[in-house]
Protein backbone atom coordinates (compact mmCIF):
# COMPACT_ATOMS: atom_id res chain seq x y z
CA UNK A 1 0.00 0.00 0.00
CA UNK A 2 1.49 3.67 -0.73
CA UNK A 3 0.39 6.30 1.95
CA UNK A 4 0.57 9.84 1.14
CA UNK A 5 0.49 13.64 3.38
CA UNK A 6 -0.75 16.42 1.68
CA UNK A 7 -1.55 19.89 1.94
CA UNK A 8 0.32 23.25 3.26
CA UNK A 9 3.39 22.58 5.32
CA UNK A 10 2.78 22.26 9.02
CA UNK A 11 -0.53 21.26 8.09
CA UNK A 12 -0.51 17.71 6.38
CA UNK A 13 -3.47 15.54 6.81
CA UNK A 14 -2.81 11.75 5.96
CA UNK A 15 -3.81 9.42 2.60
CA UNK A 16 -3.33 6.70 0.79
CA UNK A 17 -3.41 5.63 -2.77
CA UNK A 18 -6.04 4.17 -4.56
CA UNK A 19 -6.30 1.39 -7.74
CA UNK A 20 -6.05 4.71 -9.93
CA UNK A 21 -3.57 6.72 -8.28
CA UNK A 22 -5.90 9.22 -6.33
CA UNK A 23 -5.38 10.07 -2.97
CA UNK A 24 -8.20 9.29 -0.65
CA UNK A 25 -7.93 10.76 2.62
CA UNK A 26 -7.73 9.30 5.90
CA UNK A 27 -7.96 11.99 8.56
CA UNK A 28 -10.91 10.37 9.85
CA UNK A 29 -9.12 7.31 10.45
CA UNK A 30 -6.31 8.64 12.03
CA UNK A 31 -4.57 12.06 12.74
CA UNK A 32 -1.55 11.54 11.01
CA UNK A 33 0.81 9.56 9.32
CA UNK A 34 2.93 9.71 12.39
CA UNK A 35 4.09 7.77 15.73
CA UNK A 36 1.86 4.87 16.50
CA UNK A 37 -0.20 5.24 13.59
CA UNK A 38 3.09 3.91 11.78
CA UNK A 39 3.09 0.53 13.35
CA UNK A 40 2.94 -2.30 10.54
CA UNK A 41 -0.10 -4.16 11.98
CA UNK A 42 -1.85 -0.44 12.42
CA UNK A 43 -1.26 -0.02 8.52
CA UNK A 44 -2.08 -3.08 7.79
CA UNK A 45 -5.25 -2.65 9.43
CA UNK A 46 -5.35 0.44 7.22
CA UNK A 47 -4.87 -0.87 3.89
CA UNK A 48 -7.98 -3.34 4.16
CA UNK A 49 -10.24 -0.24 3.71
CA UNK A 50 -11.96 0.35 0.60
CA UNK A 51 -10.36 2.96 -0.67
CA UNK A 52 -13.73 4.14 -2.43
CA UNK A 53 -15.23 4.20 1.03
CA UNK A 54 -12.69 7.37 1.27
CA UNK A 55 -13.26 11.24 0.53
CA UNK A 56 -11.35 11.48 -2.62
CA UNK A 57 -8.49 14.77 -2.35
CA UNK A 58 -8.20 17.11 -5.11
CA UNK A 59 -5.31 16.87 -7.75
CA UNK A 60 -4.33 20.25 -6.98
CA UNK A 61 -3.30 19.85 -2.98
CA UNK A 62 0.70 19.91 -2.51
CA UNK A 63 2.40 16.53 -1.74
CA UNK A 64 3.96 16.63 1.88
CA UNK A 65 6.83 14.68 3.43
CA UNK A 66 4.85 10.95 3.69
CA UNK A 67 5.58 10.69 7.27
CA UNK A 68 4.83 13.37 10.22
CA UNK A 69 6.80 14.36 13.48
CA UNK A 70 10.09 12.79 12.54
CA UNK A 71 12.70 13.65 15.18
CA UNK A 72 16.19 11.16 14.16
CA UNK A 73 17.25 11.41 10.05
CA UNK A 74 19.99 8.81 10.10
CA UNK A 75 22.00 8.54 7.35
CA UNK A 76 24.41 5.61 6.22
CA UNK A 77 27.63 7.27 3.79
CA UNK A 78 29.36 5.12 1.36
CA UNK A 79 26.69 2.13 1.07
CA UNK A 80 27.19 1.51 -2.50
CA UNK A 81 30.54 -0.30 -4.03
CA UNK A 82 30.35 2.11 -6.98
CA UNK A 83 29.76 5.06 -5.02
CA UNK A 84 32.74 4.40 -3.28
CA UNK A 85 34.64 3.48 -6.33
CA UNK A 86 34.16 7.51 -7.99
CA UNK A 87 35.51 8.76 -4.84
CA UNK A 88 38.29 6.71 -4.48
CA UNK A 89 37.75 5.64 -1.01
CA UNK A 90 38.35 2.20 0.30
CA UNK A 91 34.70 0.25 1.42
CA UNK A 92 33.87 0.56 5.24
CA UNK A 93 34.03 -2.69 7.46
CA UNK A 94 31.24 -1.14 8.96
CA UNK A 95 28.13 1.09 8.05
CA UNK A 96 29.42 4.68 8.66
CA UNK A 97 26.37 6.86 10.26
CA UNK A 98 25.65 10.50 10.67
CA UNK A 99 22.73 12.57 11.81
CA UNK A 100 20.69 15.02 9.11
CA UNK A 101 18.71 17.64 10.70
CA UNK A 102 15.00 16.76 10.39
CA UNK A 103 13.88 20.51 10.35
CA UNK A 104 15.90 20.27 6.59
CA UNK A 105 13.20 18.12 5.24
CA UNK A 106 10.48 19.01 2.74
CA UNK A 107 8.31 17.76 0.43
CA UNK A 108 8.32 15.87 -2.75
CA UNK A 109 7.90 18.91 -5.10
CA UNK A 110 8.83 21.67 -2.92
CA UNK A 111 11.40 24.53 -4.11
CA UNK A 112 15.35 23.84 -2.65
CA UNK A 113 17.09 26.92 -2.12
CA UNK A 114 20.89 26.86 -2.40
CA UNK A 115 22.42 28.65 0.30
CA UNK A 116 23.59 32.39 -0.04
CA UNK A 117 26.95 32.46 -1.57
CA UNK A 118 26.94 28.31 -1.79
CA UNK A 119 28.96 26.85 -5.12
CA UNK A 120 28.61 23.19 -4.08
CA UNK A 121 25.30 22.62 -3.33
CA UNK A 122 25.20 18.41 -4.64
CA UNK A 123 23.09 15.76 -5.10
CA UNK A 124 22.64 12.00 -3.32
CA UNK A 125 19.14 9.99 -4.29
CA UNK A 126 18.61 8.06 -1.23
CA UNK A 127 16.26 4.61 -0.73
CA UNK A 128 14.95 5.45 2.82
CA UNK A 129 13.72 3.27 5.42
CA UNK A 130 10.89 4.59 7.81
CA UNK A 131 10.74 3.02 11.38
CA UNK A 132 7.44 1.76 12.65
CA UNK A 133 7.82 1.07 16.51
CA UNK A 134 10.99 1.18 18.81
CA UNK A 135 13.61 -0.33 17.88
CA UNK A 136 16.48 -1.30 20.07
CA UNK A 137 19.07 -4.24 19.18
CA UNK A 138 17.35 -5.30 16.56
CA UNK A 139 18.02 -8.65 15.02
CA UNK A 140 18.78 -8.61 11.23
CA UNK A 141 16.19 -11.68 10.95
CA UNK A 142 13.36 -9.17 12.56
CA UNK A 143 14.34 -6.03 10.88
CA UNK A 144 11.39 -6.04 8.34
CA UNK A 145 9.29 -6.20 11.66
CA UNK A 146 10.28 -2.57 12.27
CA UNK A 147 10.19 -1.30 9.52
CA UNK A 148 6.75 0.81 8.31
CA UNK A 149 7.61 1.09 4.93
CA UNK A 150 10.54 3.11 2.61
CA UNK A 151 10.03 6.06 0.65
CA UNK A 152 12.95 8.23 -1.16
CA UNK A 153 15.00 11.19 -0.22
CA UNK A 154 17.76 13.07 -1.60
CA UNK A 155 20.46 13.77 0.71
CA UNK A 156 21.25 17.13 -0.68
CA UNK A 157 24.93 18.48 0.72
CA UNK A 158 26.76 21.66 0.49
CA UNK A 159 30.39 20.07 0.35
CA UNK A 160 31.91 23.21 1.27
CA UNK A 161 30.11 23.00 4.41
CA UNK A 162 31.25 19.28 4.74
CA UNK A 163 34.57 19.12 3.83
CA UNK A 164 36.46 21.89 3.80
CA UNK A 165 37.36 23.97 6.47
CA UNK A 166 36.77 22.11 10.30
CA UNK A 167 34.42 19.67 8.13
CA UNK A 168 31.44 17.69 9.79
CA UNK A 169 28.30 15.65 7.65
CA UNK A 170 25.67 17.20 9.57
CA UNK A 171 26.82 20.46 9.17
CA UNK A 172 27.19 20.28 5.45
CA UNK A 173 23.21 18.20 5.59
CA UNK A 174 21.33 19.96 7.51
CA UNK A 175 20.53 23.48 5.53
CA UNK A 176 16.67 24.09 5.29
CA UNK A 177 14.93 21.51 2.16
CA UNK A 178 18.01 19.46 2.12
CA UNK A 179 16.13 16.61 2.98
CA UNK A 180 13.21 16.48 0.59
CA UNK A 181 11.09 13.33 1.27
CA UNK A 182 8.29 11.34 -0.41
CA UNK A 183 6.37 11.50 -2.58
CA UNK A 184 4.99 7.84 -0.96
CA UNK A 185 5.30 6.27 2.30
CA UNK A 186 5.25 2.29 0.41
CA UNK A 187 4.62 -0.84 3.09
CA UNK A 188 7.17 -3.51 2.11
CA UNK A 189 4.47 -5.93 1.16
CA UNK A 190 4.00 -3.85 -1.71
CA UNK A 191 8.13 -3.61 -2.73
CA UNK A 192 9.30 -6.91 -4.46
CA UNK A 193 12.37 -6.84 -3.77
CA UNK A 194 14.35 -3.74 -1.90
CA UNK A 195 17.30 -4.93 -2.34
CA UNK A 196 17.03 -4.87 -6.24
CA UNK A 197 15.85 -1.51 -7.05
CA UNK A 198 16.61 0.51 -9.73
CA UNK A 199 17.33 4.27 -9.11
CA UNK A 200 18.15 7.50 -10.77
CA UNK A 201 18.79 11.09 -11.01
CA UNK A 202 18.83 14.05 -13.06
CA UNK A 203 19.90 17.68 -13.43
CA UNK A 204 18.27 20.06 -15.99
CA UNK A 205 16.96 16.66 -18.03
CA UNK A 206 20.91 15.52 -18.56
CA UNK A 207 20.97 12.16 -16.48
CA UNK A 208 23.54 12.14 -13.46
CA UNK A 209 22.72 8.87 -11.41
CA UNK A 210 22.20 5.29 -12.41
CA UNK A 211 21.99 2.63 -10.21
CA UNK A 212 20.48 -0.06 -8.50
CA UNK A 213 19.94 -1.21 -4.35
CA UNK A 214 21.60 -4.92 -4.83
CA UNK A 215 24.96 -2.85 -5.03
CA UNK A 216 24.32 -1.67 -1.08
CA UNK A 217 27.13 -2.78 0.63
CA UNK A 218 25.06 -3.41 3.82
CA UNK A 219 21.85 -4.21 3.06
CA UNK A 220 18.37 -3.02 4.54
CA UNK A 221 18.27 -5.61 7.38
CA UNK A 222 21.67 -5.37 8.36
CA UNK A 223 21.78 -1.05 8.79
CA UNK A 224 18.67 -1.19 11.31
CA UNK A 225 20.44 -4.05 13.38
CA UNK A 226 23.59 -2.35 13.23
CA UNK A 227 21.71 1.33 13.96
CA UNK A 228 19.77 -0.23 16.62
CA UNK A 229 22.62 -1.83 18.49
CA UNK A 230 24.23 2.07 18.74
CA UNK A 231 20.79 4.40 18.44
CA UNK A 232 17.30 4.50 20.38
CA UNK A 233 14.64 4.57 17.16
CA UNK A 234 11.42 5.70 17.57
CA UNK A 235 8.59 5.18 15.15
CA UNK A 236 8.45 7.94 12.65
CA UNK A 237 12.50 7.88 12.49
CA UNK A 238 13.97 7.53 9.13
CA UNK A 239 17.28 5.82 7.60
CA UNK A 240 18.53 7.21 4.80
CA UNK A 241 20.53 3.95 2.72
CA UNK A 242 23.40 5.75 1.19
CA UNK A 243 23.62 6.78 -2.75
CA UNK A 244 24.91 4.93 -6.12
CA UNK A 245 27.36 6.98 -8.07
CA UNK A 246 27.22 10.03 -10.36
CA UNK A 247 26.74 12.70 -7.15
CA UNK A 248 28.32 16.50 -8.55
CA UNK A 249 31.63 16.03 -6.49
CA UNK A 250 32.63 12.63 -7.96
CA UNK A 251 31.97 13.94 -11.19
CA UNK A 252 35.43 15.53 -13.30
CA UNK A 253 35.21 17.84 -13.55
CA UNK A 254 32.61 18.55 -10.35
CA UNK A 255 28.85 19.33 -11.14
CA UNK A 256 27.38 21.42 -8.90
CA UNK A 257 23.33 22.82 -8.53
CA UNK A 258 22.67 25.77 -9.84
CA UNK A 259 19.29 28.44 -9.02
CA UNK A 260 16.61 27.88 -11.76
CA UNK A 261 17.99 24.21 -12.80
CA UNK A 262 15.29 21.11 -12.32
CA UNK A 263 15.88 17.98 -9.96
CA UNK A 264 14.00 15.26 -10.81
CA UNK A 265 14.61 11.54 -9.67
CA UNK A 266 12.90 8.40 -8.44
CA UNK A 267 13.17 5.07 -7.07
CA UNK A 268 11.68 1.79 -9.19
CA UNK A 269 8.45 0.98 -6.95
CA UNK A 270 8.96 4.07 -5.02
CA UNK A 271 7.65 6.99 -6.98
CA UNK A 272 9.31 10.39 -8.23
CA UNK A 273 10.32 13.75 -7.13
CA UNK A 274 10.38 16.84 -8.91
CA UNK A 275 12.39 20.15 -7.57
CA UNK A 276 13.52 23.59 -8.76
CA UNK A 277 16.31 24.81 -7.21
CA UNK A 278 16.29 28.68 -6.08
CA UNK A 279 18.74 31.10 -4.13
CA UNK A 280 22.56 30.63 -4.08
Amino acid sequence: MKFVRYGKPGAEKPGMIDADGHIRDLSDRIDDLAGKSLDPDRLARLAKLNPEDLPKVSNDERIGAPVGDIRQVVCIGLNYTDHAAELNMPLPSEPVIFLKSPYAITGPFDDIAIPPGSTKTDWEIELTIVIGKRAEHVARADAMKYIAGFTIMNDVSERAWQLEGTGQWTKGKSYKGFAPLGPYLVTPDDVKDVQNLNMWLDVSGERMQEGNTKTMIFDVGHMVAFVSERLTLMPGDIIATGTPPGVGSGRKPQRFLKPGESLNFGIEELGEQRHTMTGG
